[in-house]
């Protein structure tokens, strides 16, 4: 992110993480250009290699081996990442359309969205064959078709309908992955056959040594060729071809020619016949110079060339330059692709055929050589130094404007008055955008604001009250919201009660009014799903500049006085049950220097948006006594609070703890929250404290949580049915933890037990 005293001057947004795109990002964590956020959407965290996919799917590489994960290096070029896809540019009012979150506002856009094999030009091929691009969501359906031929003893045919470099690689990586685990498990590989379907001949742009090379290599295989096949139509296990050939297949794959996904051109791009964005030599959309365009969705028209990724990772350099220059107020300046370009062909079985121009080579040594050169690039997205502190403030030649400039040197010179709250025209204009949900019992709120909220409270109900505010820890304003609201209704969950009005208390950072507006729309309307989903109105709140983006609400809540659920409570013959796992602290403290894992990130944002609300109705349905939030203290801490006013002992189950996955890989690797070691001094509550802390898992119980589960006793002979209930409502990893003894004369009331 942009450091937060350098107010924003200019949004950078990228949509997107191809090969360009991913050393855009390297290049701006390199060198970061002050006054300038980037954002990046991307639907997908980890984005694959296709350099590296037949070797996936022939079982030379791991997953993970062949996808950049793209959450430490957005975090390395201070880029805000969008896990989101979109769908649209409202080039008007330049903004990013998205699928699940509130448009992005863009000063710059550049794409590099990939393609996408053309099916809707073949009847029945969008609904009975398997494209393999976008590479990512070719990779889950790859394993369904293993487990379907692995669980299949009759004969199967697997096609794939493309002859060129892509189809020829994944039909011999295909046929030797699925040969090598049929012999693995004692079945016969010779039930399988395997089939390429191509309208002309084999690598049409390829010399013809490569492609008698590659004839010689399918016959040797046993792989049926059908030359001069241009398929016309699709059904279930068939497919037709001009010819009048019917080629029975009950795989079928789709390779062909590329086509782009549609919205580009509705936006009113130039966009070419199979839909790529049309773009000069710098880059930039024929129709709009603040849009880039590169990777496959990229058509240059001066210098047309074919849909591989060894264009895009070319373009990669020449589009961070000009991205820079146009952010800076210059004129791009044009490049000029190569013309021809070393191809390295694999044949499934870590051998490959080079291909330049006119020559040719093959061999083993040449796998190796691409193996080392695919290794290499990948290092250069995981490897990534660390960067110096940032030094001040400052802005970037050119970034800014004389009218920019002047805002910003009134931005440096306000006080910390009435200076710090936000402009009302920013904050009518942000209440005017947000829809909230209205509750009878609200006398006055943002319908009609006035000094303050009135809100009616029915008779024999009791209120309740509560308030939090932290400090962003997401780059992603929009899940922040979702998580601060969701973290601030815990406490009035654990308590048995229902919110009813929600008083936000909100902090944006320094900038422009227009980036300002974003930032507290964007958090904002997160926060709104969080609180419409919970049936709670948002009635009001503060709003103040700061140096960072900060959030918290102050909530109100009604309950039955008789139906309170307190900490106090817990009682022998009662089990705990905690309702979401643990690790969010350190998780995010190593998120912080770059190193967690962004699927490890995604699965923690998932679970801190997941709402309380239900669980909390489900456990008391099923009679728990006592309940709490696990949050700040982390899960010893609030049992600690649980176990001194019952009296009683605890019996902790470390085993069935369940911990947030990467949880214990960033302990193990001594990356704590800065809370933990104010937490730690709890551990002399612990019984046999010393041989408790050996367990690599003790550490996490300190671990702080943000918008954590909810921890509960309830009755033993309830458990079952009740934790039942809990994962039939969404909380897949509620777990029984321990449970209550009788007090015993021990200074320190938990025990921790192993299974």
């Amino acid at each position: 992110m942009t450091p937060a005293d350098t107010p924003t001057v200019k949004d950078l947004v990228l949509i997107g993480g191809g090969h360009a795109h991913v050393f855009v990002l390297k290049n701006f964590g390199m060198k970061k250009m002050p006054g300038v956020r980037l954002t990046l959407i991307a639907r997908d965290v980890l984005t694959p290699y296709s350099g590296m996919l037949p070797g996936f799917i022939a079982g030379h590489y791991t997953f993970e081996e062949c996808h950049i994960d793209l959450r430490p290096l957005a975090g390395f070029a201070g880029a805000r990442l969008y896990h989101d896809e979109a769908v649209g540019i409202d080039r008007a009012n330049r903004r990013v359309l998205c699928a699940n979150r509130p448009p992005v506002p863009y000063d710059v856009l550049s794409l590099d969205i990939g393609s996408r094999p053309r099916q809707a030009d073949v009847p029945g091929a969008a609904d009975f064959a398997t494209p393999v691009k976008p590479i990512d969501r070719f990779a889950g359906r790859w394993e369904k078709i293993v487990a379907r031929v692995m669980a299949s003893d009759g004969p199967l045919r697997i096609g794939l309908v493309g002859g060129g470099a892509g189809g020829i690689e994944l039909t011999l990586a295909i046929q030797f992955r699925l040969r090598h685990l049929m012999r693995a498990a004692g079945r016969d590989p010779d039930r399988v056959s395997f089939h390429l379907v191509t309208a002309n001949g084999l690598l049409p742009t390829h010399n013809p040594k490569v492609q008698a090379a590659f004839a010689r290599t399918l016959a040797a295989r046993g792989i049926a060729v059908h030359l001069g096949h241009p398929v016309v139509a699709v059904e279930p296990g068939l497919v037709r071809c001009a010819n009048g050939a019917e080629i029975p297949l009950d795989e079928i794959l789709w390779v062909t020619q590329a086509g782009a996904a549609p919205w580009p051109g509705d936006a009113g791009l130039d966009c070419d016949e199979a839909g790529f964005v049309k773009v000069r030599d710098t880059l930039q959309s024929l129709t709009d110079p603040d849009i880039f365009a590169a990777g496959d969705v990229a058509a240059v028209v001066d210098h047309p060339r074919p849909k591989a990724g060894v264009f895009a990772v070319r373009q990669g350099r020449p589009l961070a330059d000009n991205l820079r220059r146009a952010l800076a107020g210059e004129a791009p300046q044009p490049f000029v692709p190569q013309r021809e370009f070393l191809s390295l062909i694999s044949t499934g079985d870590k051998y490959a055929i080079a291909s330049r121009g006119g020559w040719t080579a093959e061999g083993r040594w040449l796998w190796r050589l691409k193996d080392w050169i695919d290794r290499r690039f990948m290092r250069k997205f995981s490897d990534l130094p660390e960067m110096p502190a940032h030094a001040g403030p400052v802005i970037a030649a050119g970034v800014a404007d004389g009218a920019a400039l002047k805002e910003i040197s009134a931005i440096a010179m306000r006080c910390g008055g009435c200076g710090a709250k936000v402009g009302s025209s920013v904050l009518s204009r942000v209440i005017g955008r947000l829809d909230g949900r209205t509750r009878d019992d609200v006398l006055i709120g943002l319908g009609a604001p006035d000094d303050a909220a009135v809100v009616r409270v029915p008779a024999g109900k009791a209120m309740v009250h509560t308030v939090d505010f932290f400090r962003s820890f997401v780059d992603d304003p929009y899940v922040f919201g979702q998580i601060a609201a969701n973290h601030a209704l815990g406490d009035v969950f654990a308590m048995g009660a229902e919110p009813q009005t929600a008083l936000a208390i909100a902090s944006v950072p320094y900038g422009l009014e227009a980036k300002i507006e974003d930032d507290l729309f964007q958090m904002m309307s997160g926060a709104l799903k969080t609180l419409d989903a919970a049936d709670t109105a948002l009635v009001g709140g503060h709003t103040s500049e700061g140096a960072e983006l900060a959030l918290g609400f102050a909530i109100n809540g009604l309950i039955n006085e008789n139906a309170i659920l307190r900490k106090a409570g817990l009682a022998p013959g009662q089990s705990l049950i905690l309702t979401k796992p643990i690790g969010t602290g350190t998780l995010f403290a190593a998120a912080m220097r770059n190193k967690a894992k962004g699927a490890w990130i995604d699965a923690a944002l998932a679970s801190m948006t997941v709402s309380a609300r239900d669980a909390a109705a489900c456990l008391q349905r099923h009679g728990a006594a006592a309940c709490t939030d696990v949050t700040g203290f982390g899960l010893l801490g609030h049992l600690v609070e649980m176990v001194k006013p019952s009296g009683v002992d605890i019996e902790l189950d470390i085993d069935a703890v369940p911990l947030l996955d990467g949880a214990l890989e960033t302990t193990r690797a001594g990356i704590f929250s800065s809370l933990q070691p104010q937490n730690v001094r709890l551990r002399r509550a612990v019984h046999d404290v010393e041989t408790a802390a050996r367990d690599p898992r003790f550490a996490l119980l300190f671990d702080p949580q943000t918008a954590g589960g909810l921890l509960a006793s309830v009755p033993t002979d309830a458990t079952a049915t009740c934790i039942d209930e809990l994962k039939r409502l969404g909380y897949a990893r509620t777990a029984i933890i321990g449970r209550v003894l009788p007090q015993s004369d021990a200074l320190s009331p938990i025990r921790i037990s192993r299974r």
